[in-house]
């Protein structure tokens, strides 16, 4: 066999293996092929290719085997079952760019599934080729590797340690200065990833300074970044006043508030969000965000929202409110009742409507004058009727009984109590009727209502234990009244009356 019939065999075997490589890549973009093609054993063939003498065969073995891994964790665990991952990190140490960034691509798509998945790419050294790759100059090797930190990092506070202590959040800090905004969103979105777990971790990337940098980046025309960088603030402020107080401290407020009104729903939400777990520290940082038009701008938010993005804008309201009556007193002048309770009518998970019965205790509870600006939205009725509703879930059952009880408790008008004695159950029933002995000693007019409405004759009917709560207010009611109306309202007194006309005797 002459040389040139040689080179044409081994140029026959390389195309076949290009086109093979080829092949599996572009069938792997489809997921109904993924199942065909792990069980046709790819895995073990792609294998040989990623250490391929043609640098294209190495890079598109790689590309077919994160495709596939992306799909679900059969084909990741598949992956990491084969030895796969040691041979691609140490390929990313030495190879060019273009396998750097397929390589990251496979780590990436194996640690998204599970911790257990995410370990596996960390026992295997991936960190600190991830690190090396993190400080290239090429912006497409730092972007793969961010992306694949960030899919190991967001699973629990050991995977995000483990990406703390490889180095990694400096060099994430120094991505989001870059100038490429594919860049800049990854880097954002892996910083999230490693504050959401602990305070400790937040701690960490406040420490690097990466607060006035994404502060710096709120009002970029990118909304896909906008979303990463006020979900990374959010992350950061929830867990500590001092961290909230220092996102607050980076002047995004009021400029923040603009993007309540941004065309994209999750830069929305994530906003509403970081103002969420920024007011619930503390009543100061509450009233910061009330000086700003940060309750006003909410409000206005929950208006222009459905669904589950309603949420932390609801949240937001219930927690300012909780911190003091004067707050809960802002949130009723920017006119937070009324679009809660709109929000109530219009909502149809279970867990919104929690939240919401849940924000109404909150703005209620404070005093008579709160009480009664939530019972004149209509909201004891629909309150009540999720309590009973056998159909609520456990926790909208609770939530909508205890936000009743708590405005219960303070509401002196009467108008708003009176269909509860009606509908209530005892458990209820018993603060409703607390109130109106309050009341009524001290309201003649109110005594009057009371009687034409029907509400003694109904409370006569109310059957209660001798020396129970309930009785001892049924008695301070019948105490403002004379014994004969309550005689006369009495269950039983027409009878009584019948009886005795029965046995008058006429003169």
């Amino acid at each position: 066999m002459s040389q040139r019939q040689i080179l044409q065999v081994f140029e026959q075997y390389q195309k076949a293996r290009t086109q093979f490589v080829q092949t599996v890549a572009d069938l792997a973009t489809r997921p109904q092929n993924s199942e065909t093609l792990q069980n046709a054993g790819v895995m073990s063939l792609l294998r040989p290719l990623l250490l391929d003498a043609v640098p294209t065969i190495q890079q598109t073995a790689a590309l077919a085997l994160g495709r596939l891994a992306n799909y679900n964790d059969d084909l990741a665990e598949a992956v990491v079952k084969g030895d796969i991952l040691p041979q691609l990190v140490y390929s990313l140490a030495e190879q060019n760019r273009f396998y750097k960034k397929a390589a990251a691509f496979v780590l990436r798509a194996v640690a998204k599934h599970s911790p257990e998945l995410a370990q596996a790419v960390v026992d295997c050294g991936a960190l600190d080729a991830l690190v090396i790759s993190l400080e290239e100059f090429d912006p497409g090797v730092k972007e793969a590797a961010a992306w694949a930190i960030g899919n190991i990092a967001r699973h629990n506070a050991q995977l995000s340690q483990a990406v703390v202590d490889a180095g990694v959040v400096p060099l994430l800090v120094l991505c989001i200065q870059e100038p490429e905004i594919a860049l800049k969103r990854v880097a954002a979105s892996a910083l999230s990833d490693i504050a959401k777990h602990s305070p400790e971790l937040a701690q960490t990337v406040v420490d690097i300074g990466a607060i006035a940098h994404l502060a710096q980046m709120i009002l970029n025309p990118d909304a896909k970044l906008k979303r990463q960088v006020f979900s990374a603030l959010g992350q950061i402020a929830k867990h500590s006043v001092d961290v909230a107080e220092m996102v607050v401290e980076a002047e995004i407020f009021p400029a923040a508030l603009v993007c309540l009104k941004d065309p994209d729903e999750y830069v929305r939400k994530n906003v509403a969000t970081l103002i969420r777990e920024i007011t619930k520290h503390t009543p100061e940082l509450s009233q910061m965000i009330v000086n700003v038009g940060g309750v006003a701008a909410v409000i206005d938010y929950l208006g222009d929202s459905k669904g589950n993005v309603r949420l932390p804008g609801i949240m937001m309201l219930g927690y300012v409110a909780a911190h003091s009556e004067n707050l809960a007193m802002a949130v009723i002048v920017s006119k937070g009742v009324p679009q809660l309770a709109i929000c109530l009518e219009e909502e149809q998970e279970d867990h919104v409507k929690a939240a919401i019965a849940w924000a109404f205790g909150q703005i209620g509870r404070h005093t008579p004058e709160h009480a009664r600006i939530v019972a004149v939205a209509n909201v004891f009725p629909k309150l009540l009727n999720l309590y009973l509703d056998t159909e609520s879930s456990e926790d909208l059952q609770v939530k909508a009984k205890k936000g009743l009880k708590s405005i219960l408790q303070k509401c002196t008008y009467l108008p708003a109590l009176e269909p509860l004695l009606y509908e209530a159950p005892s458990n209820i029933l018993k603060h409703v009727i607390c109130q109106f002995s309050k009341v009524l000693p001290h309201d003649s007019k109110a005594r009057r209502l009371f009687v034409t409405s029907g509400g003694l004759k109904k409370v006569q009917e109310i059957k209660a234990e001798p020396g129970s709560a309930i009785q001892e207010y049924i008695n301070a009611i019948n105490n403002c009244y004379p014994e004969e109306i309550v005689r006369y309202y009495s269950p039983g007194y027409s009878e009584t009356l019948l009886e005795r006309i029965e046995k008058y005797q006429p003169t």
